[in-house]
């Protein structure tokens, strides 16, 4: 590039910052690619974008503000990231594919009102009468043996995936038509967390929009799944409807209440992960905890095992960070830590003994069942090898694509935004 290059910049969406009046977000919410520039730097796009040449822009901004300005450096770096679409009329080779967004034809007046002043006053009615029948009623309040409404566990399972998927799905929805009461496009797709398989709504898009209306898609899901716990406690409360039909509502309260339970666990960048990150005035709250994580286990190896056995730990990734986010960062990559340690020796010492000897019992009824057993008893399991060994299938098939097309984040990225709802199985 030299002072007479032109530059044309991909349709960006430009706002304010959230915390530094003298900084802007610029970014395209068609790929989920976001930076902060200082205010001179999105006025120096602004001028770049309308014709002016790399050398009039600068010309234009020691006029205006009395400061050299190198718009060569800034071109690369938002080269770098996707920003910039064409230099002297050649196209620049762009690192992102746009997002294929879900519903692309919904808009905000759509659904708006979902979020307006009338359905916030429904929401708090409905959880007030609900906390009043609880109150009025503890044995309406979820049990373990909720799960199991009937004798045969393998429909049970069955059934129980089934009605899970399905409210995990529309938990999902709601994250969509959050963002896009915003203006935001969003697309959901399978996800792994640890030892879980989840789907997730990747709303990386809402960055375009100030930290406050944000909650908004964050918290939507958990808002979902609490209006069909309370809609569901009503009915087995005032409705009497048959045993069958309490028995498989009285099952969908025990997951969805798990599920938000499980919203808790912010190490696995739930939900409330991201309620936490903007709560904390953070930009990547969990990079920078993974990568503050590392330096102290870099710094243990080499204390433990000096010379060159041990690579030097570096310096200190969290040390240039403001320091209300370093604190953040510290305290947050303990609890990731800790967090991941703990869920990981739980699966080992109890999720995967009890999915083996799940699978061995089910398996053994199904040879049983060949062999003149129970019919029944081997239809069961056959449904419990099935239902889990697809889940198990998917989970896999998962991991490998999300990990094998990892794309490796950049300095200039802010920490990405995904509403992360829970396991599938």
């Amino acid at each position: 590039m030299t002072t007479d290059s032109l530059v044309r910049f991909h349709p960006l969406r430009v706002r304010p910052s959230d915390d530094d009046p003298d900084m802007v977000v610029a970014g395209r919410p068609d790929v989920g690619e976001f930076v902060e520039l200082p205010t001179i730097g999105a006025r120096a796009v602004e001028l770049l974008d309308a014709g002016l040449s790399i050398g009039k822009a600068e010309h234009r901004l020691a006029t205006e503000h009395d400061v050299d300005v190198d718009l060569a450096d800034l071109v690369a770096a938002l080269r770098e990231v996707g920003m910039v679409a064409e230099v002297d009329g050649r196209p620049v080779a762009d690192p992102h594919r746009p997002l294929r967004p879900h519903l692309p034809g919904l808009r905000a007046r759509h659904v708006s009102w979902l979020f307006g002043p009338a359905a916030k006053l429904v929401y708090l009615a409905l959880v007030a009468t609900t906390l009043v029948t609880v109150v009025r009623r503890p044995e309406l309040l979820p049990s373990y043996r909720d799960f199991f409404w009937t004798d045969y566990v393998g429909l049970a399972v069955l059934v129980n995936t089934a009605l899970f998927s399905v409210t995990v799905t529309i938990h999902e929805l709601s994250h969509l038509v959050a963002a896009r009461s915003l203006g935001a496009p969003a697309r959901i797709r399978f996800a792994t967390r640890l030892h879980h398989l989840v789907l997730e709504t990747d709303v990386t898009a809402i960055w375009s929009v100030p930290r406050r209306n944000r909650y908004r898609v964050y918290l939507s899901g958990l808002l979902w799944d609490l209006a069909v716990v309370c809609g569901a406690l009503l009915v087995i409360g005032y409705a009497g409807p048959p045993p069958l039909v309490e028995g498989l509502l009285a099952a969908v309260v025990l997951v969805i209440v798990m599920s938000m339970v499980l919203q808790l666990h912010v190490y696995m960048r739930t939900d409330l992960y991201f309620v936490l990150l903007d709560l904390l005035r953070c930009r990547n709250l969990f990079h920078d905890g993974l990568a503050y994580a590392r330096h102290l286990l870099r710094r243990f190896g080499h204390a433990a095992l000096p010379g060159r056995v041990a690579a030097a730990p570096g310096a200190d990734p969290s040390a240039e960070l403001p320091a209300h986010e370093r604190r953040a960062v510290r305290l947050y990559s303990a609890a990731v830590v800790l967090g991941s340690l703990v869920a990981l020796a739980s699966f080992v010492g109890f999720g995967i003994p009890i999915l083996l000897h799940g699978a061995v019992q089910a398996g053994s009824a199904v040879i049983a069942g060949a062999t003149g057993g129970s019919l029944l008893a081997a239809v069961d399991g056959a449904l419990v090898l099935a239902v889990e060994g697809t889940l198990q299938a998917i989970y896999l098939g998962t991991f490998y694509r999300r990990h094998a097309r990892r794309r490796r984040p950049t300095a200039a990225t802010r920490d990405v935004p995904r509403a992360e709802p829970m396991p599938a199985g």
